[in-house]
């Protein structure tokens, strides 16, 4: 059977609701997988002795990218790339150690600002559809539970539907991003091989590259849920008309 059967299967058959709960037991495990590995390869120090922000540095400079600044925000697993203002934005946690997670995640997000330098076209399309991304999330916060309220008592689809288009927004956004986390964490593992910040011989870039796929998944499961969520909507809304 086709991807496209089994959307179809799903929606008419009202069984959606199935496969939000699977996915949610997915996303725990992948969280609690993550977290784990992260403090696993957090304390394996890194052979370069480097500490993230040093790694982060020498990506940059070794890219030529001059005007980006690293820099230490507060929070646990908090690090971006912000591309207004240019900064790579690390915990402190990534920030001040000389792990292995470490050098893989301030070489990741070092990796977002390299497909900015680049123009790299996922991310160039991502930030341009943030705006209406953020206008979409204001209105699924509210549109959904008051659609449902009103289809349900009122029989007023017309919300419910607002926040289903709302919906589809949030998820086609989870999965533009995913190229690009993907992209950010090749450029980080290709970089961290060349000048051997990770070390080949003592396992140091399959830690690292470990860590950057576990990472990846909660992208991927996070993409998967808003779609089972928004095919979850789309089933209520077909069975109410």
């Amino acid at each position: 059977m086709t991807t496209l059967a089994w959307v179809i299967l799903i929606i008419n058959t009202g069984s959606a609701w199935l496969l939000m709960i699977a996915i949610f037991i997915i996303s725990l495990v992948v969280q609690s997988r993550f977290k784990s590995k992260f403090r696993q390869y957090a304390e394996m120090p890194l052979l370069s002795g480097l500490s993230g922000a040093e790694v982060a540095e020498k990506m940059l400079r070794d890219n030529y990218i001059y005007d980006v600044k690293v820099i230490s925000v507060e929070g646990q697993l908090t690090d971006h790339y912000n591309p207004e203002d240019k900064t790579v934005n690390l915990s402190p946690d990534v920030y001040y150690s000389r792990s292995v997670a470490a050098a893989a995640v301030a070489a990741h997000e070092c990796g977002h600002a390299l497909q900015h330098a680049k123009a790299y076209s996922w991310l160039t399309f991502r930030t341009a559809i943030v705006p209406a991304i953020n206008v979409a999330s204001k209105l699924v916060q509210w549109t959904l539970f008051i659609g449902v309220m009103l289809i349900a008592f009122a029989g007023n689809p017309y919300v419910l539907m607002i926040g289903v288009v709302a919906l589809a927004l949030v998820t086609f956004f989870s999965f533009v991003t995913l190229p690009v986390e993907f992209d950010a964490s090749n450029r980080a593992l290709a970089w961290l091989n060349s000048n051997n910040t990770v070390m080949q011989s003592n396992g140091e870039h399959e830690q690292a590259k470990d860590a950057l796929w576990w990472a990846a998944m909660t992208y991927v499961v996070a993409a998967l849920s808003s779609l089972a969520a928004l095919l979850y909507y789309i089933s209520f809304l077909n069975r109410r008309n």
